[in-house]
C-alpha cells in the first residue's frame, strides 16, 4: 500500500511529497527548510531513501540536495542538468526501485524547463501517482518563459507533447501530483482551485490536452505575465547545492539603530497585517504583511543582497518570516526588533496612514470639485487588460520605484532621508543612486492606491509614504470598484 503524503508551502503556491510504502519513502521537490519533511518521515515511522527533483527550480531553494545528505539518501536528478555535486544521474524511461514492491518510472516532461522529468510511482501492478512538477498541472500547465523569451515559444511546443505523452502512456485513473499551480508564479495562466485529480479529468479540462497544439501555444504564450525577479538566483543556487540553512533568530535591533538602518537607505520591513501598519509605523518602514504572499513580493522588490531588517508582533512571527525568507535564498536578516512601533520608533514617534474602500474613492471623485484624486493602480498587465478605473495610473507593484515619475503633479514633499532613499527594486547590493522620480515634481495632494484585493496596495502605499508622499491605500477587493459607481475601462 502506497501513501502520498503532501507537504504544502501555501506562500510560493508549491507542494513537495513524500511517497512511502510504509517502510521506505521517497520525496519529491522538497523545500529548503527539510525539517518539515523529516518530523514527517519520523511520524509516519519510515526512512527516507531517495530524493528526486522533478527540474531546476526557479520559485524556490531546493531543500533535496540537504535532504540526501541528512537521509543519506539517494538523489535523483536529471543527467542532464549542470549541477557541481554528486547525485543519481536519471534520464527517461529509467526504473528505479524504492524499495518493497515501490518503484519509479522517469519520463522526460521537457516545457517547463528543457530538461523536466515527471516520476511515475507504480506498485502492486498499477500506477499510484504520478508527479508531474512544473509540468502538467491541475487545469493547467508551467509557464515556459523562465528561460528567456527566446526559447518560450519551443518550450511551449514541448510542454503540449510532454502534455501529451503523459495521457498517452497513463491510464486515466492515475492521480496528478503537480509541484505548482497552488498560486505559484511558475504557472501558466491560472490553475484550477483543486485539491486532487487525474489523468482522466484532465484531459476533460486541461487546455493542454484540450486544444490543438497551435491553439495551446498562441493561448499559454498570450497569457504570461511578469514573473518575480528572484527567480533569476534560483536556478544558480539549485545548481551549486544549496548551503544549510540558518533559522536562528536574528540580532535584535534598538530604535536607534533602526533608524539607523532606515537613513542607510536598507530595507525595513514590517510584518503586522496592514490595517495595524496604517494605525501606526515607523516612517521610512515599508509595510509587507506576513498574511500574503510575504516572500514572493519581498523577492520580487527588494535590491538582492540588500540588508533587511524585520520588525513584527512577536519572536514567533519574526521566525515564520524568516523561514519564508530563506526558501528564496534570503538568508540572516540583519536584525530584527518585536514590540509595538512607539519603542521602534523612538523619539521621532510614529506615522499613520488612511485605509479606504472603492466607495471611498467614489466619494473623492464626486467631491472633488473637478479635480480628480491621482489614482495608482498597481496590479500586472493582465489584471489591468481585464479592467480599471478609466484615468487610472498603471503601475505594476514591481515597477514601481523605477516608475515614480509618473505621479508627478507637483511639489514633492520632503522624503525621510532625500539624499539616501531606501533601495529600489533589482538594484546591485550598496547601489545609492538617486531615486526615480526624484527630479520629478509630485503631487500635493493624496495618491490613492489600489490593486486586487488589497495587500499590494499597502506594499505601494508604504513605499510611497517612505518617498514622502500622502497617500491613501484602498483596502478592498476590485470587484467592489463598479458597484461603488466607479468608471471601468474597458466599460
Amino acid at each position: 500500500m502506497v501513501e502520498v503524503l503532501q507537504i504544502e508551502t501555501p506562500t510560493l503556491g508549491d507542494r513537495s511529497y513524500l511517497v512511502h510504502d510504509g517502510e521506505t519513502a521517497l520525496v519529491i521537490d522538497p523545500q529548503r527548510d527539510i525539517d518539515r519533511v523529516l518530523a514527517l518521515a519520523a511520524e509516519a515511522g519510515v526512512r527516507v531513501t531517495h530524493v528526486a527533483e522533478t527540474h531546476v527550480h526557479n520559485d524556490y531553494v531546493t531543500g533535496g540536495f540537504a535532504l540526501a545528505r541528512a537521509a543519506h539518501a539517494s538523489y535523483l536528478v536529471n543527467a542532464d542538468d549542470p549541477v557541481s555535486f554528486d547525485r543519481t544521474p536519471v534520464s527517461d524511461d529509467d526504473l528505479v526501485e524504492i524499495g518493497g514492491g515501490m518503484r519509479v518510472r522517469v519520463l522526460a516532461t521537457p516545457g517547463h524547463t528543457y530538461s523536466h522529468l515527471a516520476y511515475v510511482v507504480e506498485a502492486g501492478g498499477g500506477v499510484a501517482g504520478v508527479f508531474t512538477g512544473g509540468s502538467l498541472l491541475y487545469g493547467s500547465t508551467g509557464r515556459t518563459d523562465l528561460l528567456g523569451p527566446a526559447a518560450a515559444k519551443a518550450l511551449s511546443h514541448a510542454q503540449w507533447a510532454s502534455a501529451h505523452r503523459l495521457a498517452r502512456e497513463l491510464p486515466d485513473t492515475a492521480p496528478i501530483f503537480p509541484t505548482h499551480g497552488f498560486g505559484s508564479f511558475c504557472a501558466a495562466g491560472q490553475s484550477q482551485a483543486a485539491v486532487s485529480s487525474t489523468i482522466g479529468r484532465e484531459k476533460q479540462f486541461n487546455p493542454a490536452l484540450t486544444l490543438d497544439e497551435q491553439a495551446y501555444v498562441e493561448s499559454l504564450l498570450a497569457g504570461l505575465d511578469a514573473w518575480p525577479a528572484y527567480y533569476a538566483h534560483m536556478a544558480p543556487a539549485n545548481l551549486a547545492g544549496p548551503a544549510d540553512i540558518d533559522l536562528s533568530p536574528p540580532r535584535p535591533a534598538n530604535a536607534a539603530e533602526l533608524r539607523r538602518r532606515i537613513e542607510a537607505g536598507e530595507w525595513v520591513v514590517d510584518l503586522r497585517d496592514r490595517v495595524a501598519f496604517a494605525a501606526g509605523y515607523v516612517p521610512g518602514t515599508f509595510s509587507f504583511p506576513l498574511d500574503g504572499s510575504f516572500a514572493t513580493y519581498i523577492g520580487w522588490m527588494i535590491p538582492w543582497g540588500m540588508p533587511l531588517t524585520l520588525l513584527g508582533d512577536s519572536p514567533e512571527q519574526v521566525a515564520v518570516a524568516q523561514r519564508e525568507l530563506a526558501r528564496i535564498g534570503i538568508d540572516r536578516p540583519a536584525a530584527a526588533a518585536t514590540g509595538r512601533p512607539e519603542a521602534w520608533a523612538g523619539e521621532r514617534g510614529v506615522a499613520a496612514l488612511r485605509l479606504a474602500t472603492f466607495g471611498d474613492l467614489a466619494t473623492a471623485f464626486a467631491d472633488g470639485g473637478g479635480h480628480r484624486p491621482v489614482v495608482l493602480d498597481v496590479r500586472r498587465r493582465l489584471e489591468w487588460e481585464e479592467g480599471h478605473i478609466a484615468g487610472a495610473v498603471h503601475v505594476p507593484l514591481h515597477e514601481l520605484a523605477d516608475r515614480l515619475d509618473e505621479l508627478a503633479d507637483g511639489p514633492a514633499e520632503q522624503p525621510v532621508r532625500p539624499d539616501r532613499p531606501p533601495g529600489r527594486p533589482n538594484e546591485p547590493p550598496g547601489r545609492r543612486d538617486e531615486p526615480p522620480g526624484r527630479r520629478a515634481e509630485a503631487s500635493p495632494g493624496e495618491v490613492w492606491v489600489h490593486c486586487g484585493a488589497g495587500y499590494r496596495s499597502m506594499v505601494a502605499a508604504s513605499i510611497l509614504a517612505a518617498r514622502g508622499r500622502r497617500v491613501v491605500s484602498v483596502n478592498d477587493d476590485f470587484a467592489n470598484a463598479a458597484a461603488a459607481g466607479l468608471p471601468l475601462e474597458p466599460a
